[in-house]
């Protein structure tokens, strides 16, 4: 029966998809073949096992690891001054690179037999997210040798000799590591890069060597001015065959140290007014030997598949906790100044146009330390799951933009006025450069994290894929047999799914007992299987051409990404012992989620070509269109309410931030937070009285005189909060340190009146 079927019925269908089926370059296989899959298989299959995610344990540190967390890194925060290092020093001093490297900041990630400290996924990300708390240039400074760089790369492909020879000098900072990858003609798409490399005999250190001669132009290399160590990728070719038979050899990645004849290093860019190390480099005619190439000659050609196997890491941890960060201390400084910030009498933490921004940021803190979190876990236990790691830094980054201008907004001038005393706009400046950087938010929206996923995770599409690109046709034909009926079968399966939990509303979808949010698993199912059958419908109809509808991929990527998110935050609910304080938050990710989802789903039903498709479909997963409006007043309200007074549900919703006890703007703040909220009662007695003048208060008897100096320190620490900085001319401008500049100008405006 099963060879009638494989003969008769698929051999057809085998032939039709081989001859529709777009080519897929070398560069788009080797992305795919990166990394692994792990939860996102789950969501793919439409009936997401919660046991599995719930058995996960959660990521935590070791006692070497918070001993570290809690003393080199708490004393780095103490070293660090924000303002003097983006507007005085433009760099971080040189008192402060000396101790970043005598503690192994950059071999955070190197083994101990190496020299490094050995740390986990989830202590790199700890240290990343509480730096970031303080100084951007210091944790993107720290974070970029233990993110994708020679380090991880020599830790996962490198030659013994080459691991002994270079990870103890990247450990200990004697070498200072960098990155080129990016180049003028090729961004995001990478494979379009000229830099070469020609394999060559030339002289090394006095002996004639099989080599490299490489000439580049790279730009954007975040520590490339102060690096002593450059990774490079760049095209290899062997014109003269002096390895093999190929002539064009592909991406290759090697090691330049940067005192070699022909390097050019040093210039910086300046980055949205960052002021970590950036900048281009060049090599003209540079000579390496082979064994130069990260992994030896056998490596050559591997470049792209070892950059993308270090990606799905590193960029699951780095930006997503610098966004942990931003959100978490957007959340803790916006919701003490709204509450200490007073206008018409009362504080603007009364009005509700000030809650629901409020709620947004709050909600957002919860939800992006969670899937922090969890996909550290996943790392820690040796996952690469590069589509997740995708999803982390799409959604991580453009969730902390959205964080950072609400806290732009209810802050006021008190963030736009620059200034020592301005904590937040800093972060502000900065957020393009989290969007950007390691896969620009964009391209990863509409064309990587459906498109990828979509293949990578769903549970029988990559086999059919393999096998109708099998050379051996009759091999390939036995494997699409094998993979395409059961492909079938499932999506039969999942038809009926979706259809049972969308017109029962999930009621009857599988969930754990979790108590309150019991509920909210049964949605996620529910969803889950709407999505595994949009997207089969969505590639059997459109095929290869699915790649080219990039907004359609957006927004089943959207879903995806829901998914993954929503789940982190009830992984978290569940980790932290199903705190009642905290549910406000884990009910406003799930409102703000659901109204996301249902919202796609109605895009993507109008959306698809195929109408007849799309017909079935809104009656199968949404018969009643999409329904969800997001979080309710009351939910907004409550969220609201967690920044807003000191307290554990406070803390525990903006953990571990850097935390350093001087004058600066965020001290002041936490002061008067900490002053206000002890004497609301005290306010409380003067306004029930009508008055305003603590002194009268005392007078008549409303209040004490202990309490009435209480009331005068809260009203001075605000005082000092609310004032912002302010300059002389001569401190902003060189023009008004030159003689007579003031009489020029006084001149000039004369004459301007008189016109």
């Amino acid at each position: 029966m099963s060879s009638f079927r494989r003969d008769f019925i698929t051999k057809p269908i085998f032939a039709w998809a081989r001859g529709v089926l777009p080519s897929m370059s070398d560069t788009e296989r080797e992305a795919l073949e990166a990394g692994d899959v792990w939860w996102d298989a789950d969501l793919f299959t439409g009936n997401p096992d919660w046991s599995k995610l719930l058995k996960q344990p959660p990521a935590k540190l070791t006692a070497e690891e918070e001993a570290f967390l809690h003393g080199p890194v708490d004393e780095l925060c103490k070293m660090l001054d924000d303002w003097k290092i983006n507007w005085e020093w433009r760099d971080l001093p040189p008192e402060v690179w000396d101790f970043i490297k005598r503690n192994k900041f950059f071999g955070m990630i190197i083994p101990k037999e190496h020299g490094g400290l050995g740390f986990s996924p989830y202590a790199h990300s700890e240290v990343v997210r509480k730096l970031s708390s303080r100084s951007l240039v210091a944790a993107v400074t720290v974070m970029v040798p233990n993110s994708l760089g020679p380090g991880e790369l020599l830790m996962r492909f490198g030659t013994r000799e080459q691991q002994e020879r270079w990870l103890p000098r990247l450990a200990d900072g004697r070498d200072i590591p960098c990155f080129g990858l990016t180049s003028p003609e090729a961004g995001s798409d990478a494979a379009s890069m000229i830099d070469s490399g020609v394999i060559c005999k030339g002289s090394f250190e006095g002996e004639e060597v099989l080599g490299l001669r490489l000439n580049w132009h790279k730009r954007y290399i975040t520590l490339g001015p102060v690096a002593t160590l450059l990774g490079l990728a760049f095209k290899a070719y062997d014109p003269d065959h002096l390895v093999g038979s190929e002539t064009d050899l592909g991406i290759t990645v090697a090691l330049i140290p940067t005192e070699l004849a022909g390097v050019s290093i040093g210039h910086r860019h300046l980055p949205a007014m960052q002021v970590f190390q950036n900048g281009p480099n060049w090599g003209k005619d540079v000579f390496i030997p082979l064994d130069y190439i990260i992994g030896g000659k056998e490596r050559v050609g591997q470049g792209w598949k070892m950059l993308m196997t270090a990606l799905a890491a590193g960029r699951g941890i780095s930006l997503p906790s610098l966004s942990a960060a931003g959100a978490a201390y957007a959340a803790r400084t916006t919701g003490a100044y709204a509450r200490i910030r007073e206008q018409f009498g009362i504080s603007i933490s009364k009005f509700e146009g000030i809650e629901e921004p409020l709620a947004r940021i709050a909600g957002t803190a919860y939800l992006l330390d969670a899937a922090r979190r969890l996909t550290c876990a996943a790392l820690n236990d040796g996952h690469h799951p590069a589509v997740i790691s995708g999803i982390m830094k799409l959604q991580a980054t453009e969730r902390m933009r959205i964080a950072i201008d609400d806290a732009m907004d209810i802050h006021g001038g008190k963030a736009v006025i620059d200034g020592p005393q301005n904590y937040i706009g800093n972060l502000y400046r900065s957020v393009p450069v989290g969007i950007t950087v390691e896969g620009a938010n964009i391209l990863t929206r509409n064309l990587i994290v459906f498109g990828q996923g979509a293949i990578r995770a769903h549970p029988y599409l990559l086999k059919e894929m393999n096998a109708l690109g099998e050379p051996d046709r009759a091999r390939g034909l036995d494997a699409f047999d094998d993979a395409f009926w059961k492909h079938v079968g499932h999506s039969v399966v999942t038809l009926f799914r979706a259809l049972g939990r969308s017109w029962t509303g999930g009621l009857f979808a599988p969930a754990p007992d979790a108590g309150q949010a019991t509920g909210f698993y049964r949605q996620l199912s529910r969803y889950s299987s709407a999505f595994a059958l949009c997207a089969d419908m969505a590639l059997l109809t459109l095929g290869g051409a699915l790649k080219r509808k990039e907004m359609l991929s957006a927004r089943f990527g959207d879903i995806l990404s829901e998914l993954y998110l929503l789940s982190a935050a009830l992984k978290r609910w569940e980790d932290e012992g199903r705190q009642a304080a905290d549910f406000a938050a884990l009910e406003w990710c799930m409102a703000s989620g659901f109204r996301t989802i249902e919202n796609r789903f109605a895009e993507i039903l109008a959306s698809l070509p195929n109408r007849f498709v799309a017909a079935i479909l809104k009656f199968v997963v949404q018969p009643f269109g999409a329904r969800v409006l997001g979080p309710s007043d009351r939910v907004v309200h409550e969220c609201a309410q967690l920044v807003l007074e000191p307290s554990v549900v406070r803390d525990r919703l903006t953990p571990d931030l850097a935390h350093v006890d001087d004058d600066g703007g965020l001290a002041r703040l936490e002061k008067a937070f900490l002053l206000v909220a002890g004497s609301e009662e005290i306010s409380k007695r003067m306004r029930a009285a009508h008055l305003h003048d603590w002194e009268e208060a005392v007078k008549r008897g409303v209040i004490t005189q202990a309490e009435g100096e209480q009331i005068k320190s809260a009203r001075e620490a605000v005082a000092k909060v609310i004032d912002v900085d302010d300059f002389a001319p001569e401190a902003l401008s060189p023009i008004y340190k030159k003689p007579n500049v003031h009489q020029f100008f006084q001149e000039l405006g004369e004459q301007r009146a008189a016109s």
